[in-house]
């Protein structure tokens, strides 16, 4: 099966084609630019480069995979939204998938890990695993010394960042990948997909207006 790979919930713009059987996971071509400001302008032009730089039409494409984060609201609703709508436009599925999950399966630890990504404010979002990749713990959104972590060894860009904090050996990879998102989502192929929920974690920025105040003479 083809699918299309997405994830904007990290500065990662990441889109790409992976073919899928039942003992190989190959990617076709994939497109990645480092910015946290254009999640939205670039997304779009990535997918459509990725599906031309692997030889096919989007009429071909059997599924598409998304990263629902954690991460920051502007950049989750860029990906999600724009999974959402192409898989309705093409009548295939949509399969949600954790990003710190496609990190930590793409990780080679074979021992517990822990993921972490930036969350920016000096927090950071992480998950814990075990030898398998399984996730034991998390989602969650914490400061880094907050964190107890019992891996020895940590994956991700924010492990990277805080790793004088954490004091763990840090691996790759940074960011979720097509590889690591589609790898992620294996096992839902073929399956009715979990609804698209995104893990933002935290409480928004804006709050809706409390009463007026009154205004005396």
């Amino acid at each position: 099966m083809l699918v299309l790979a997405l994830d904007t919930s990290t500065p990662a713009i990441t889109a790409g084609v992976v073919q899928l059987d039942d003992t190989r996971l190959e990617v076709l071509a994939e497109q990645v630019t480092l910015n946290a400001r254009a999640h939205g302008e670039l997304l779009t032009p990535h997918l459509l480069e990725a599906v031309n730089a692997a030889d096919i039409t989007l009429a071909q494409l059997d599924a598409i995979v998304v990263g629902v984060g954690p991460g920051p609201f502007t950049g989750l609703r860029a990906g999600m939204a724009t999974a959402a709508a192409l898989g309705h436009a093409l009548g295939i599925p949509v399969h949600p998938v954790c990003g710190l999950d496609a990190i930590a399966i793409q990780a080679e630890h074979g021992a517990p890990l822990l993921v972490a990504t930036d969350a920016r404010r000096r927090e950071v979002y992480w998950a814990a695993y075990d030898a398998e990749a399984r996730r034991v713990d998390g989602p969650h959104v914490d400061k880094p010394a907050e964190l107890k972590p019992e891996a020895k060894t940590a994956a991700g860009e924010g492990a990277e960042l805080y790793a004088d904090v954490l004091g763990l050996e840090v691996i790759g990879p940074r960011f979720p990948s097509p590889a690591g998102l589609v790898a992620a989502a294996r096992d839902s192929f073929g399956k009715e997909p979990e609804p698209l929920t995104p893990l933002y974690l935290r409480r928004p920025d804006a709050v809706e207006p409390t009463a007026r105040k009154r205004v005396t003479a």
